[in-house]
């Protein structure tokens, strides 16, 4: 294959109008399609603001149809096992919830959880598993569900559930030595790893301080109307078997992420173990869902397969419990796929056109101190979320860019692996079309742009990254050489 590298750098104010084209139709694809906007009307706006980005690049800057040909394949096979992943999260999600490992979960938590504290301890729960395991899709996809159920019985929004969810599982994603993005920033800023997490203390410790006071707060003023726990607890007996037992599988598959086990092997055998959970202590559910009266080898078969790709419904006797035990298996994750795969294709046509590096040279000319360093990088990490779509190429990117810039003003690489984090990593989540902000959407049933303002970490982050970089603490001023 051609190697077609396109050199042209084009006019800031040309490579600003495919964003420009893809924000404006977003905004008009969430105010006419509030609550179907991932069916396809995201996916057209992608597409549509890539053949903008394409056509200008063509017809202003003569750049052949192959550059972005090959930029679009290398980026979506890339992509790949992300996209595995996804599909396994969707089945993991809601064999955990018809094997009973989340309604037990709700079960005894709605009994020990107050009202008034449920938001800081949703939080705290979500950072300390996040933590250990590495991973904020996981986190969310399992204790986040069981958690936005307590919630609901509890009386508190869904938004502001998942707001806490989202906030401490990212904290703890950014935090975790195991955690994929945190290991990436640090390797490509060419930082030593627990180097760089001591160092994110300086701004990650502060701005999960302010959220969980923000959180208490909200719990304090917040008068909303619980659902009688008697009853909820009773819809939930009357759909499950609820047993201690089912917490065999979080407990498998906690063991499995200790031992370093890889993603894709601990979803797999984390959906197996909860269908094998299913079959011995859910067996009328599977069958029901199966549209079978009596239990059997064909219903069981059935049930198991029917949960992992498809939606299932378990009648609880009580509508706002159906609404939460409902699952919609890989099936569910499709159009989550679907999105990525556009927002890669705008995001690569991005590069490949060197847009992408046009808007980035302007925030280069603003650098004139630490605090304006600091500022652009936090600034281009959000600026690449919403042009690539995908956290991981943000985070690459961000910290390729502005690698030499640091490098020759005499700062620690630790100060851009930190900048990158606190911008790539967590306001990844709070952009409807990218990856992360399309799976939390999608795995927990609420909209990005509905959790977005709850989200108090993910905003707090790239501030207080500017806030300490203003400062000047812990950062040791560089030796210029005479």
């Amino acid at each position: 294959m051609k190697n077609y590298e396109n050199k042209t750098i084009p006019h800031p104010l040309i490579s600003v109008l495919p964003l420009a084209v893809l924000v404006s139709l977003i905004i008009l694809v969430i105010n006419i399609f509030p609550d179907d906007a991932l069916s396809g009307a995201s996916q057209v706006a992608m597409m549509a603001a890539t053949a903008v980005c394409v056509a200008l690049s063509m017809i202003i800057y003569k750049v052949k149809w192959d550059t972005f040909e090959q930029m679009i394949m290398a980026t979506i096979g890339d992509a790949g096992v992300s996209i595995l992943i996804l599909l396994l999260i969707g089945m993991m999600s809601s064999t955990w919830m018809i094997s009973g490992v989340v309604p037990t979960m709700i079960y005894y938590g709605v009994q020990f959880m107050s009202p008034l504290f449920f938001l800081p301890c949703a939080c705290i729960i979500s950072s300390l598993i996040s933590v250990m395991t590495g991973t904020s899709w996981t986190t969310i996809a399992t204790i986040g569900i069981a958690l936005l159920g307590i919630g609901n019985a509890l009386g508190v929004p869904e938004a502001y559930t998942a707001g806490a969810i989202i906030s401490g599982a990212y904290f703890g994603d950014k935090m975790s030595p195991m955690s994929d993005t945190t290991v990436l920033a640090s390797s490509v800023s060419g930082a030593d790893l627990f180097t760089h997490i001591r160092y994110m203390t300086y701004t990650t410790v502060p701005s999960i301080t302010i959220s969980l006071i923000l959180y208490l707060l909200i719990g304090l003023w917040y008068d909303g109307e619980a659902m009688e726990v008697t009853q909820y607890l009773t819809g939930l007996d009357r759909g499950f078997n609820i047993s201690l037992l089912t917490l065999i599988v979080p407990a498998f598959t906690g063991y499995l992420i200790y031992k370093k086990v890889p993603s894709l092997i601990t979803l797999i055998l984390s959906s197996l173990s909860a269908c094998l959970c299913a079959i011995i202590l859910q067996p009328e559910v599977l069958a029901s869902i199966a549209g079978e009266t009596e239990v059997s080898i064909k219903s069981l078969f059935m049930g198991i397969m029917t949960t992992c790709y498809t939606k299932t419904h378990v009648d609880t006797g009580i509508e706002a419990i159906n609404e939460l035990v409902a699952t919609r298996g890989m099936g569910g994750m499709l159009d989550t796929i679907w999105l990525i795969l556009c927002a890669m294709c705008f995001g690569s046509c991005m590069v490949a056109s060197n847009m992408l590096k046009s808007i980035t040279r302007l925030l280069m000319k603003a650098i004139r101190n630490t605090f304006s360093l600091v500022a652009s990088t936090v600034t281009s990490g959000v600026l690449l979320n919403l042009i690539m779509g995908d956290q991981f190429l943000s985070i690459i990117m961000n910290a390729s860019m502005f690698k030499e810039e640091y490098m020759e003003r005499g700062y620690k690489p630790e100060l851009l692996s930190r900048s990158t984090e606190d911008s790539a990593t967590v306001t990844s989540v709070l952009v409807p079309w990218t990856a992360c902000g399309m799976t939390q959407s999608t795995v927990l049933g609420i909209p990005t742009i509905v959790y977005l303002p709850f989200c108090f970490f993910n905003i707090i982050s790239p501030i207080m990254s500017c806030i300490v970089a203003a400062l000047g603490y812990k950062i040791e001023k560089p030796v210029h050489s005479a």
